[in-house]
């Protein structure tokens, strides 16, 4: 069993008890004023950004489920609705519709997206109901949607990519399996199992990758954060003190903090009251360095 991570002890930042957050990312500003991490609520449709250097929140309704966000070279941001990827203008609030993937799937959404070192988007969807495996991984670059080819399932996490962009790795949640792809000029050559979450210890939720190469996931129900190695190997853990930890993003200087969003979803009464810091914005010291977001190029 992997040890606990020396000093990763995760602190709330900001209680907002969210329904289900998710989706968080660092937003590097010139002014460390400015510089921000972002993250939504799905469930209570809502856009979130936490400035560390001021611990000033902001928050902007959103008009239908709202899976991620993340920056774009314009100075704007993208967003994945349910009905399909948005570009947000935080000046003006409004959401504009770029590409419907699926809009033949009315029962679907997005569900987490990354951006490629090319500014090209990965983004999963979900059956909304997590039953029927309609989940699929698309890559939008310029105008074009395009279907990445892997298996479909109920629920899709990530994607996430390798330090060197060659690997990506993308979640079956339900099936509690972590895949690695190996991917060349945008194109999914090989997917091969990474890893697999054992039964009674939560679903593998959102994936990110560390300066070192190795994969941190946070668990649904599994009431912590894993760090696997590039073999997939697990090699520490962070225990949290709620049972929900959704996805963690790298942030504040050098990269250096770890921010992670959990969910109150689908807590009983008496969960509720032993979890009173369910949905809330975590902070901790991973111990090492994360990766810059890459700028959406669309």
């Amino acid at each position: 069993m992997a040890l606990t991570i020396p000093g990763a002890k995760p602190e709330a930042v900001w209680p907002l008890g969210a329904t289900l957050g998710e989706g968080p990312v660092w937003v590097a500003r010139e002014n460390a004023q400015d510089s921000a991490l972002w993250f939504v609520d799905i469930k209570a449709p809502a856009i979130h950004r936490f400035v560390p250097e001021t611990g000033a929140t902001a928050s902007w309704p959103a008009p239908a489920q709202v899976g991620w966000v993340l920056p774009c070279a314009d100075g704007t941001m993208l967003t994945g609705l349910q009905s399909g990827v948005h570009r947000f203008d935080p000046a003006s609030g409004a959401f504009s519709l770029l590409a419907a993937p699926e809009a033949h799937l009315p029962g679907n959404r997005l569900n987490d997206a990354t951006v490629a070192a090319d500014g090209a988007v990965w983004l999963g969807s979900m059956d909304d109901a997590e039953a029927a495996d309609t989940g699929r991984i698309y890559r939008l670059h310029g105008a074009g949607c395009a279907d990445s080819g892997l298996p479909p399932v109920s629920i899709t996490n990530g994607p996430a990519f390798s330090p060197d962009g060659t690997t990506l790795y993308h979640h079956d949640t339900l099936g509690r399996r972590i895949w690695a792809s190996t991917v060349a000029d945008g194109v999914v050559t090989e997917n091969r199992l990474f890893a697999q979450i054992e039964d009674g210890a939560g679903y593998p939720d959102g994936p990110v990758v560390d300066a070192e190469g190795c994969l941190w996931v946070g668990l649904f129900a599994g009431w912590g954060v894993r760090r696997y190695d590039p073999a997939g190997q697990l090699i520490g853990t962070v225990p949290f003190p709620v049972a929900n930890v959704t996805k963690i993003a790298f942030g504040g200087p050098g990269l250096r903090t770890a921010y992670a969003t959990t969910a109150s979803k689908g807590l009983g009464a008496a969960e509720r009251a032993a979890q009173p810091l369910a949905g809330a914005l975590f902070a901790f010291d991973p111990g090492v360095a994360g990766l810059p977001c890459h700028l959406a190029q669309v």
